[in-house]
């Protein structure tokens, strides 16, 4: 996206895109979805049709992983003896699965869920799996486990939390979505952290603290990623739970940008660096990235967002709320639709919309203005959002 607006802005000097997978830029959201269910071809997971980059003369270099960069020289060295000069450099190295410190996690049919070339070898082997274990509920394990159990696989879903999602959206609405995996007939093992994998040749169960044993043909590892940031590190950057970039996703190198899963943008109107590790972060980023780089002087001021579709269940989400102290729904979750707030000293810090379309800008707005709102307004389905602020 950031090259693309490059374009998009009239930049007519050369411009070289490195990636060290060896397929052109895709969308990562459907590879827990829809493209792992088999119902999205190849094609349409991808960014750009197959002619873009040249029609943009654009350089796209697939498999080619930069190994390092010297922000003093401009130059970016490649594996090799290849490198490049450059005016303006932009870091999007994003973020990698984490794994599990555990016996038998190397062992074969363990998977994380990243690249799509992840995405196929799971689509493989869950054709073969009768049981499946995901270890992790968050947003990729509940994902995957939907998905799985829509294929028809027996699943159990691991976490230490009392609910999926807790970390993120609390008890509350986290319980929402335990009922929505039992309902579909997910094993739930919440509350249960994981001692061990065991199999011969291959994992065949899983072991938790408690004793237990689940059997498993194969074993999602959903725990979570960690920004790549070896080359800002190696180089010098400023780091600290990603690459630190200011407002304008500028590095503390001169002519280095940084944008996406790996980087901690100070949010002017949130007031602190924070780093969002979903597609919308990434999608709108590269863009202003993109406008900085040509000396375009744009705050990046996007409220982080992102969405989930997990069986009959889609929900958006914006805001940040790294703490809360209360939360409001407004509707029943069992009638199928409802929304949802985060409230800290009273104000709207996040808003949920699930299965109730078209209210996400008003969400946004109320998070936007710091509003302060009376739970009781909150949950009253007859007072229109867009009448909530201010109050």
């Amino acid at each position: 996206k950031a090259a693309e607006t490059l374009r998009a802005e009239g930049f007519d000097g050369r411009i070289v895109l490195i990636g060290d997978e060896p397929v052109r830029p895709y969308e990562r959201p459907p590879l827990s979805k829809d493209y792992l269910r088999g119902e999205a071809d190849r094609e349409k997971v991808f960014v750009h049709d197959g002619d873009f980059y040249a029609d943009q003369q654009i350089e796209l270099r697939t498999a080619t992983p930069a190994r390092s960069i010297d922000p003093g020289q401009h130059t970016v060295f490649l594996d090799g003896s290849e490198s490049l000069v450059y005016d303006r450099l932009l870091l999007t190295t994003g973020a990698a699965p984490r794994r599990i410190g555990v016996p038998g996690a190397d062992l074969p049919g363990v998977h994380t869920l990243r690249t799509l070339a992840d995405a196929d070898t799971l689509a493989r082997a869950l054709e073969s799996a009768d049981h499946v274990v995901v270890i992790g509920a968050g947003w990729i394990g509940t994902e995957v486990a939907a998905s799985a159990r829509q294929l028809g696989h027996g699943v159990a879903l691991v976490a230490p939390g009392a609910v999926p999602l807790e970390r993120v959206l609390g008890p509350e609405v986290g319980a929402v979505y335990r009922a929505l995996h039992a309902d579909h007939g997910v094993d739930l093992r919440l509350g249960s952290h994981v001692d061990a994998l065991q199999g011969r040749g291959r994992v065949e169960e899983v072991q938790l603290a408690d004793g237990s044993f689940l059997p498993a043909d194969l074993v999602v590892v959903a725990v979570g990623a960690t920004p790549r940031v070896r080359l800002a590190v190696d180089a010098g950057l400023a780091v600290a739970n990603g690459i630190v970039v200011d407002a304008r996703l500028r590095t503390s190198a001169p002519d280095v940008y940084a944008a996406g899963d790996a980087a901690a943008a100070f949010h002017p109107d949130l007031g602190a660096h924070i780093r969002v590790d979903h597609w919308s972060n990434a999608l709108h980023q590269g863009p202003v990235a993109a406008l900085n780089m040509l000396d375009i002087a744009t705050p990046y001021t996007y409220l982080p967002y992102f969405f989930s579709d997990q069986y009959e269940l889609g929900m958006e989400y914006s805001g940040y709320a790294p703490a809360w102290d209360q939360v409001v729904l407004r509707g029943d979750p069992a009638a199928g639709g409802f929304l949802a707030f985060w409230l800290a000293e009273g104000t709207v810090v996040a808003g949920m919309n699930a299965n109730v379309w078209d209210v996400n800008d008003q969400i946004q707005q109320l998070v936007r203005d710091d509003s302060v709102v009376s739970p009781e307004r909150l949950a009253d389905p007859e007072t229109p959002l867009d009448k909530l602020g201010g109050q």
